[in-house]
């Protein structure tokens, strides 16, 4: 990766545009200075311009994701900010959402503005996610209207569940307030239980203790009905069974305030990759059924499932090295997330292209509230280049992060990110 200072002018030249926010597909040239786009259209370089032939590339808004986790401030040697932000360039995101189950957890004004501090200088805009519960405990609400007036874009003690039903529609009346919506970790813990991998036919002959989909859907369907009695918003991360889609799909043909997103590794993988007894794909919730995936798949379509997060989860070697029961759970994926979108979605025919980058762009911007404009001139210079068509092998040299905990290592993918320009700053891959 190099990552260089826009001092002067660069022309693009010869790129297709996918501008999101006007749904508008075009050719033009695109002239930056600095930090802003200052001409768009047939343009002829002048000598000082620095020119980029981007001849069979496709240039969108910056992508987005609101659903990373950036291990800072406490467990800074799986990941921090800092290198979270490498990865996420590495991408094609140049705006990321982080979790706050850190140590502390983002609870309180300090921690929030801890975040922006850190990530000040980086090139990539890095927004926080406030706890809904102080120490992600469940048990009491945070100063929320504090919270956001400090730079929250949302709220939610993602890796642990609002369990209380009093307190989580309390969480949502006060969100309300603050004009913020609550994340809620979609599961039931009892019924979760100890298991680590999806409960069904795989489980029942490797003899491991499952997680059974009922444990997601219990919880997705009290948090729906809480919102809608409240008429509040509510977002549900990392869906991953046939039922929570076909919940959600209802819900919003009720006109419940309900979105939602889908990780690549949900719609790309499912639980017969556990038969391998490989830890990184040990995740929260569990790699499904072929017929969750498929249904996943399904709910991208019919635009039911409106973004895709890869809920980047870094964690040590010696704690995923290791047997299923005792490794973590999760897995780092932001460096694969649109080679694995491209493949599985783009061009095996069940998304276009344009559909794919609404959902890394203009969708999640609109969630959060987060800033997207369109592709004009006057306007910052926040832009993705990608290749989709270049095949390309994921290996251990395309990873940013801190951490290698992955299991499409290997992998062959058809579309690359190729270059970022954000905050003056211009990445090539």
């Amino acid at each position: 990766m190099q990552i260089k200072e826009i001092k002067n002018k660069i022309l693009f030249k010869n790129g297709k545009i996918f501008d999101s926010v006007l749904d508008k597909i075009y050719e033009a040239d695109i002239l930056v200075n600095k930090d802003k786009i200052e001409e768009i259209g047939d343009i002829n370089p002048e000598k000082q311009y620095e020119v980029v032939n981007l001849k069979g590339k496709i240039v969108s808004q910056g992508f987005i994701d609101i659903h990373v986790h950036f291990r800072d401030p406490g467990f800074e040697d799986a990941e921090t900010i800092t290198s979270g932000s490498k990865a996420a360039l590495a991408g094609g995101f140049t705006q990321v959402c982080c979790m706050p189950n850190t140590k502390p957890a983002i609870d309180n004004e300090a921690e929030v503005r801890a975040v922006y501090r850190k990530s000040r200088e980086l090139p990539v805009d890095v927004y926080p996610i406030a706890a809904i519960t102080k120490g992600r405990k469940g048990e009491e609400l945070t100063e929320m209207n504090e919270l956001a007036n400090a730079g929250a874009v949302a709220f939610s003690d993602d890796g642990s569940p609002v369990e209380d039903s009093v307190i989580f529609r309390n969480a949502l009346e006060y969100a309300k307030i603050t004009g913020k919506v609550i994340i809620n970790h979609a599961e039931d813990l009892e019924i979760k239980g100890t298991g680590y991998m999806h409960e069904g036919i795989v489980s029942a002959q490797l003899g491991i203790e499952g997680i059974p989909g009922l444990s997601e859907e219990l919880m997705i369907n009290r948090d729906i009905r809480t919102a809608e009695y409240v008429d509040a918003k509510i977002h549900i991360p990392h869906v991953s069974t046939a039922e929570s889609v076909d919940l959600i799909r209802k819900a919003k043909k009720r006109g419940v305030k309900i979105t939602c997103e889908v990780t690549p590794h949900h719609f790309s993988l499912t639980d017969e990759y556990m038969r391998n007894f490989n830890a990184n794909g040990k995740v929260a919730p569990p790699l499904r059924s072929e017929k969750d995936r498929v249904a996943l798949i399904e709910g991208l379509k019919d635009g039911t499932i409106d973004v895709i997060a890869t809920d980047h989860a870094p964690h040590l070697s010696d704690t995923k090295e290791t047997s299923l029961d005792l490794a973590s759970f999760g897995l780092i994926g932001l460096e694969s997330c649109f080679g694995l979108a491209m493949t599985k979605l783009v061009h095996e025919g069940h998304l276009s292209l344009m559909d794919l980058i609404k959902k890394l762009t203009i969708n999640p911007a609109k969630i959060l509230g987060l800033p997207l404009s369109s592709i004009k001139v006057g306007e910052k210079a926040n832009f993705t280049i990608v290749d989709p068509d270049e095949w390309w092998i994921f290996n251990k040299k395309n990873i940013y992060s801190k951490s290698e905990n992955t299991p499409f290592l290997g992998q062959e993918f058809n579309g690359k990110v190729k270059a970022v320009l954000n905050k003056s700053h211009y990445m090539t891959v």
